[in-house]
């Protein structure tokens, strides 16, 4: 079992930037994939990012350029760097981890809120 504790959430201007931190604790392999979803209001659960933790990293096409993801494996936290908000970056964002297996874990999501 693995629990994810996610942080960092909140309101934001149009432009601004937001820092979103999620801890993995429990039974952690080593060869995993830690990453963060988002759902909108009204619409599904998207993929916003994803990195391996051998540090290959994946990006939707709507927050390349604006979105960093990066993770210390010593601290089994990743991190989740959000600049040049957008309105439509407005959704409750998830942590996510998928182990060696393919078995996946969510956190309880927080809520990123951007203002124009």
């Amino acid at each position: 079992q693995v629990q994810l504790v996610e942080s960092g959430g909140g309101l934001a201007q149009a432009g601004g930037s937001l820092r979103l931190s999620c801890a993995a604790s429990g039974f952690i392999s080593g060869i995993n994939t830690m990453g963060w979803f988002r759902q909108a209001p009204g619409k599904e659960r998207e993929l916003v990012t994803t990195i391996t933790s051998g540090g290959l990293t994946n990006y939707a096409d709507s927050v390349k350029g604006r979105f960093t993801i990066s993770r210390d494996n010593a601290k089994n936290t990743v991190y989740l760097q959000m600049n040049s908000l957008k309105p439509e970056d407005t959704a409750v964002y998830y942590c996510n981890f998928r182990n060696l297996r393919g078995i996946v874990y969510w956190g309880e999501g927080t809520q990123v809120t951007v203002s124009s």
